[in-house]
């Protein structure tokens, strides 16, 4: 039975100013089973820094939480932000690839700089959890705190001995856990564990979620209890978070979307969604982003997509513009009509190599032909807004000809859209916990299983940043050459010196993959996953603010797992909302 004098605070700690949709469908949905329950959103993201701990205070003093609920949306040591010691991909690069000691002394100083902004923002927020916590007590002795979010669900085991005591540590979705809390049921079976007294089951993140009834989010509800919403609506050029399906099936080597969000995909219903942005196109806003891990997951989810975008239109809604991870080979001439219809008004190609070959052998599951197809498709059907295209370099097995291959593929890419429309993101694949790649560099000795993945040590963050020999010098120096060159349109400059050194292959062989002989290479598994890198205009995270224009590009549900810069800057690539 629900407890009528449940208080729940929900605190999210401080991050960029994205629209916090993991903490509001939280307190949506227990709202609709317990009506009664007292509940309060706190966003530390529209508070000064200064002001942190002055304003938790406050709010804790006047609502008197019995349950305080935190999400910690971002801990990741190489996440481009600003205010974070500057460009951490250049820090890493100078340092460790720079010829000229100036320079490699450059990369040190703001290698340090960046540590030192990394390790006060863990330590504030450790410390902002349990002053919280300690505060409540002062009111409710017995008051809880449940901390998730998406920074919690990557390195939860690393976690719990900066915790307090008792502090319940909660892995991806949350809704059930805080059902069986408020219900004063046994919750252990769901994927957390608490400090102190249990430690985190072998395997938990892979376990999967329990499935909910997602039903539109009720924003005349939360509006009562976050009196921050309009900071969000106030200018109008936020994209604010809608989702539309939970769940990625695909084999990610370096994503840990997959085992956090679970590889059963979840559709939200079509009318439920339609009614969420209704309600927030009533409040002003024009742009959304979808938050799901893949808009379109797999080709049998297109008929759902197209469900809901002639929804859309049905629903009057024609003046707005919305954007979404898509996989690109999961189009047909009708959905791309569609999606040019609705407003879509940025498309990423996330294949990671323009070779199939590594496509194959990083097991992406993508068909390099058929997207060129569906992108002219895409084309035909009217669309002529940003198209960022993600390249990871020095993947398993890269070598000259893999690049070349590359090359061909994007110069393609520019015939279809326009060169001056594409824009090469330049990313190194971040190596995280719970990953086919962490598993892969055990079996290979690059790191051991007892390294600590939130450590910043320049040995450590070395392995982290997958760019391994024999390439690996040789794309520190293509990026430096890069940065010196042209560092306002840094994708670009990369794309060009690689073909001015190497050529450019044929396109026909960028879009075949030779058999393989057994146990010619180690397989590996992949989509998307944790980057880090740079494209060409400036710098900007994973997870910043967006702003009118093209939306920032942020993941999926509850972690921060790909960061990088493309050639306008990531804060042009960027969306509002996720599970945070």
């Amino acid at each position: 039975m629900e407890s009528v004098t449940n208080r729940i605070l929900y605190v999210r700690l401080p991050c960029n100013p994205i629209f916090p949709i993991g903490v509001v469908y939280l307190a949506d949905h227990v709202h609709k089973l317990f009506p009664t329950a007292q509940q309060r959103i706190f966003d530390l993201g529209t508070v000064p820094p200064l002001d942190f701990t002055v304003a938790l205070d406050a709010c804790v003093d006047e609502f008197q939480p019995t349950l305080l609920v935190f999400s910690w949306r971002d801990i990741q040591i190489y996440a481009p932000v600003g205010g974070r010691a500057g460009n951490p991909l250049q820090n890493a690069f100078e340092f460790y690839y720079a010829r000229n000691l100036m320079v490699k002394l450059r990369g040190a100083v703001g290698g340090m700089r960046l540590a030192a902004s990394y390790y006060t923002e863990l330590w504030r927020n450790q410390g902002l959890i349990k002053r919280g916590l300690k505060r409540a007590r002062k009111h409710n002795p017995m008051a809880r705190a449940v901390v998730g979010g998406g920074a919690v669900s990557v390195f939860y085991e690393q976690l719990g001995n900066k915790l307090p005591t008792g502090t319940i540590v909660s892995v991806g979705e949350g809704e059930t856990l805080l059902e069986k809390l408020l219900q004063e049921r046994d919750f252990r079976d769901e994927r957390c564990y608490v400090v102190g007294e249990n430690l985190p089951r072998d395997h938990m993140i892979h376990e999967q979620p329990t499935p909910i009834e997602k039903t539109a989010c009720n924003y005349d509800y939360i509006e009562t209890i976050w009196p921050e919403f309009q900071y969000y609506l106030q200018e109008q050029d936020f994209y604010v978070g809608v989702q539309t399906k939970r769940g990625c099936p695909h084999n990610c080597c370096y994503c840990i979307y997959t085992v956090v969000e679970g590889k059963q995909v979840r559709i939200n219903p079509a009318d439920e969604v339609i009614a969420e942005m209704q309600q927030l196109y009533n409040r002003g806003i024009r742009n959304f982003w979808f938050t799901d891990a893949q808009f379109i997951p797999a080709r049998k989810f297109i008929d759902d997509a197209i469900e809901l975008l002639e929804k859309i239109l049905a629903a009057g809604m024609k003046d707005i513009h919305w954007a979404a991870y898509i996989r690109a080979d999961n189009l047909t001439p009708k959905l791309a009509d569609l999606m040019v219809k609705t407003g879509m008004n940025y498309f990423e190609i996330g294949i990671t190599s323009g070779s199939q070959e590594l496509v194959r052998k990083m097991r992406m599951g993508y068909n390099l032909r058929t997207v060129l197809e569906n992108c002219r498709d895409l084309k035909a059907a009217g669309f002529n807004d940003l198209v960022s295209v993600n390249y990871s370099f020095n993947v398993i097995d890269e070598r000259p000809e893999t690049i070349r291959q590359t090359i061909a593929y994007h110069r393609e890419l520019e015939q279809i859209f326009g060169a001056d429309k594409v824009e090469p993101a330049i990313f190194f694949i971040g190596l995280q916990p719970h990953t086919h790649l962490e598993k892969y560099a055990f079996d290979h000795n690059i790191i051991k299983p007892d390294y600590d993945p939130m450590s910043l040590m320049p040995w450590t963050a070395k392995k982290l940043l997958w760019n391994p020999e024999p390439l690996g010098s040789f794309f520190g120096e293509v990026c430096l050459q890069a940065w010196r060159q042209n560092p306002n349109d840094f994708g670009r400059e990369v794309m060009n010196i690689l073909e001015a050194q190497l050529g450019r292959a044929d396109l026909e062989a960028a879009l075949v993959a030779p058999v393989e002989r057994a146990g010619e290479v180690e397989r590996a598994r992949g989509t998307r996953g944790p980057l880090w890198g740079l494209g060409g205009k400036g710098t900007g995270e994973l997870g910043s603010q967006s702003r009118a224009g093209v939306p920032p590009v942020e993941r999926t549900g509850v972690a921060p797992t790909q960061w990088g810069l493309g050639a306008r800057g990531q804060e042009k690539i960027l969306a509002a909302a996720k599970n945070t």
